[in-house]
């Protein structure tokens, strides 16, 4: 039985193309008066709907608005522009929507709308007909907005590049089209676009490694690209741009913003530019500067082309793409700003007022205003944009940009927000990788671990534990630090604390990341005490003052190689934590050769060399710091994907079905004499040395041994087995661990009473060596397990197999 066509007012909203030629097109608008569909043509060409538009007279005296009111289908030249505008008069408001049928439509038709309606800013109501808007739902846009009065719906002006106006006052009749962008149509109806598409890799969470890169920023200064495919779709999906990254070893690619984007109006106003992209001008449509000039000058069809060829080519490596997407707000900013899109179609409808003042907008986002996730057609609209990415251009996951904002039901955070049901329970999003920031700038906006299944989180614990450990704790010198083996414990465990919070609910929830864009590189951590935002144009004071950073006594680059040396142990220190730690690792591209930002740590308006990978090692042969440290990190990340120890999304520490901590079985713990540590040991934090033991029933076990202080220490290693070195952060100075070999250092100790503040050491092995062990062995037995450990490091020693 065939299902009966939708009722056309149901529809959801959008441009759908239809069999005779024309098009279904659906926009939503709740409190307007009329809406108009405006379609643009060239004005040099014959016009599509010459039968059917009324053409509206050249009369100065009356506005074209008032004349279109008249006529359901109208147009009009506009000679300095070049352009003739065909406005189509749309039926509605039914369930909130308006619809009209176009009798022609095409491939790279360039529309948007016109919507008229009250003007009275003081209720938060801002309809001007007189401003041309882009489809919320449009696949393509084509064009940039000016900063020119026509494109703000108060009346208003630029001096010396500032508006002035008020955003309370009358309502401007300037015209906005050609300053402005465009929506473009892209038909998608071929049902053979999934041919030959690879299949996605799926990696499980389990084994997971995350890289976060800029798309343009990642091949900007790539020596091994032509000029056209530099900063590129193109240049990402490259063949040896692949091979680097399967090289590197991470299996899931991060890519920040993607979606068309629109700078801030306060950037424009100085002439600067949004590099990262939190600043959402369209949620379907890609942005069209990462593409190569040849798409560009093809149109929106051909950037979409790059975009999913760029995914599929991804696929074709192993690699599976993330994108990080920003609903919270949209590039229209406050009350202020322009009017491009959702402000024109509805205010009351896309975001949310203050309580008691609907004139201002609600910002829990620090970017002026927040789209309004307690209105069902908002989060409608989130999910068919992510569908929309996930199903036609092939993306495998999502991170959400200030989560905490979308989940917000009468300005409180809640698990239980129905956009995150929405999420859970869609067939294809549910199955996806979901990454949420948890994180906002309203009331108790820190909500790291309480998003539950079966969202991923940033874990900014995770990140400040290491940075304080192996940085500001080392520069305090003899000084007690401010975080223990406890605390260190329970990162390396998978943040317990934070994520044990579903029955179910495993340790790679926990997105384990020292460095992201950000913030500092994690370079830049080693390198400078203090934040170097001059270039920003902000006088220094954007970016966080608090980054746990360190320059090792020479801020900013220095020749000096002991303090290189310290500098580079302790950003292998840091990297061990990461690649080490139950979770799910996170690297920022570039922080595997040493790339640096030059001390900037809100890098977001630079789009330079600042925030372009720094590819000039690579164009000279030898040996360099930035390949140590990359033959460094790309061990250990292979390492760690060989070792099933790893491969699990159980905590080492095993919960009831009330989440609460028991001893494990998995993880054992032990102090440098080889004893377990006592209860209060693990609240001492002058305490930083230890050893922990990762075990399995079905490989050999692995020591994590951690030397937090500044002089090589002595570590009795358990005695039940032979062990050997896999990999060391002391590699930098061409140094590891090894065995002390001495036969009259101490034996062991007493065991300590179960510690329920972290993750209990269970009771050692005693199972002896098996008889048949080779002499060599058995004979080196009693000196092997006292070993030197190299100051301020951390170590990964693996089990011998008797």
């Amino acid at each position: 039985m065939r299902n009966p066509e939708l009722h056309r007012y149901a529809t959801r909203p959008g441009f759908y193309f239809t069999d005779d030629g024309g098009a279904d097109v659906v926009v939503r608008s709740e409190n307007a008066d009329q809406v108009w569909l405006s379609v643009i043509e060239p004005l040099d060409r014959p016009t599509a709907f010459f039968n059917e538009a009324i053409r509206l007279p050249d009369d100065p005296q009356t506005p074209f608005v008032a004349q279109i009111r008249s006529h359901p289908v109208s147009t009009r030249a506009l000679e300095g522009l070049g352009l003739r505008e065909t406005l189509f008069r749309m039926s509605g408001p039914n369930y909130g929507l308006w619809y009209v049928h176009l009798p022609k439509a095409w491939d790279g038709m360039r529309y948007g709308y016109r919507v008229d309606g009250t003007w009275d800013p003081r209720h938060g109501v801002r309809f001007n007909p007189y401003k041309f808007l882009i489809d919320p739902h449009g696949k393509g846009v084509d064009g940039r907005m000016e900063l020119d009065p026509a494109a703000f719906s108060y009346q208003c002006e630029i001096v010396d590049g500032k508006v002035r106006g008020s955003a309370w006052g009358p309502m401007s009749t300037v015209d906005s089209l050609g300053k402005v962008p465009m929506s473009v149509a892209i038909d998608d109806r071929d049902e053979s676009k999934h041919e030959g598409e690879p299949s996605h890799p799926h990696v499980p969470w389990s084994k997971t490694v995350i890289y976060e890169l800029h798309v343009k920023g990642f091949t900007a200064d790539a020596p091994w690209l032509p000029a056209e495919l530099r900063g590129t779709y193109a240049g990402l999906a490259h063949p040896t741009t692949l091979a680097y990254l399967q090289r590197l070893g991470v299996t899931s690619i991060e890519l920040l913003p993607i979606q068309a984007k629109q700078d801030e109006l306060f950037l424009q106003e100085r002439g600067g530019t949004n590099y990262w992209g939190y600043s959402t001008l369209s949620y379907f449509a890609p942005e069209p500067s990462y593409a190569t000039r040849t798409a560009q000058r093809k149109g929106a069809a051909a950037v979409r082309k790059e975009v999913i060829d760029m995914v599929r080519a991804m696929h074709e490596a192993g690699f599976e793409v993330i994108m990080d997407v920003v609903y919270n707000h949209t590039c229209e900013g406050g009350c202020e700003g322009p009017t491009v899109c959702w402000r024109g179609l509805d205010t009351l409808t896309y975001y949310r007022q203050q309580k008691g003042n609907p004139s201002r907008l609600e910002d829990t986002t620090g970017c002026g205003n927040t789209l309004d996730f307690t209105n069902t057609p908002v989060v409608t609209f989130a999910i068919d944009s992510l569908r929309y990415w996930a199903k036609r251009i092939g993306i495998d996951g999502f991170r959400f940009d200030l989560a905490a904002s979308l989940a917000r039901l009468d300005g409180e955070f809640t698990r239980h927000h129905p956009f995150l049901y929405a999420l859970r329970s869609d067939l294809l999003l549910g199955n996806l990788k979901i990454i949420m920031e948890p994180w906002d700038l309203g009331n108790q906006g820190w909500r790291t671990g309480q998003f539950g299944l079966p969202f991923g989180e940033w874990n900014d614990r995770f990140r400040d534990t290491t940075r304080r450990f192996w940085l500001t704790d080392v520069a305090n010198g003899a000084r007690p630090g401010d975080v223990g083996m406890q605390e260190i414990a329970t990162r390396l465990c998978g943040s317990a604390d934070l994520f044990a919070t579903d029955p179910g609910r495993g340790a790679t929830a926990s997105i384990n990341f020292v460095a992201c864009h950000d913030g500092f590189t994690l370079t830049d951590l080693t390198r400078y005490a203090i934040k170097h935002n001059e270039l920003n144009g902000e006088n220094n004071i954007d970016g966080s003052n608090t980054n746990n950073s360190v320059n090792f006594g020479v801020e900013g680059p220095t020749t000096d190689p002991k303090v290189e040396g310290r500098r580079e142990r302790a950003a292998l220190n840091m990297f061990g934590m990461l690649l080490m730690s139950l979770g799910t690792p996170m690297l920022l591209a570039g922080d595997e050769f040493l790339n640096t930002q030059e001390g900037n740590n809100n890098a977001y308006c630079q789009d330079n060399a600042i925030t372009w990978l720094n590819w000039d090692w690579m164009r000279h042969q030898g040996d360099s710091p930035e390949r140590r440290r990359i033959k460094a990190v790309s061990e250990l990340i292979a390492i760690r994907k060989s070792l099933e120890l790893f491969h699990h999304e159980d905590f080492f520490t095993r919960l009831t079905q009330l989440g609460l901590l028991k001893p494990s079985s998995r993880v054992q713990w032990f102090l440098p004499d080889g004893t377990t540590p006592m209860e209060s040991d693990w609240f001492d934090t002058s305490l930083r040395s230890f050893t922990m033991r990762l075990m399995s029933a079905d490989e050999v076990d692995v020591l994590i041994v951690v030397n937090g202080v500044d002089r090589d220490m002595d570590f009795r290693l358990p005695s039940d087995s032979l062990w050997r070195c896999r990999w060391s952060s002391a590699v930098s100075s061409g140094d590891r661990p090894e065995p002390r070999r001495s036969p009259d250092a101490p034996n062991g100790g007493t065991a300590a009473a179960p510690n329920a503040a972290a993750h209990s050491p269970a009771p050692a092995r005693t199972a002896a060596p098996s008889a048949d062990a080779t002499a060599g062995y058995a004979a080196r037995a009693a000196d092997d397990h006292l070993w030197r450990v190299p100051s301020l490091s951390i170590s990964l020693i693996q089990q011998i197999p008797w």
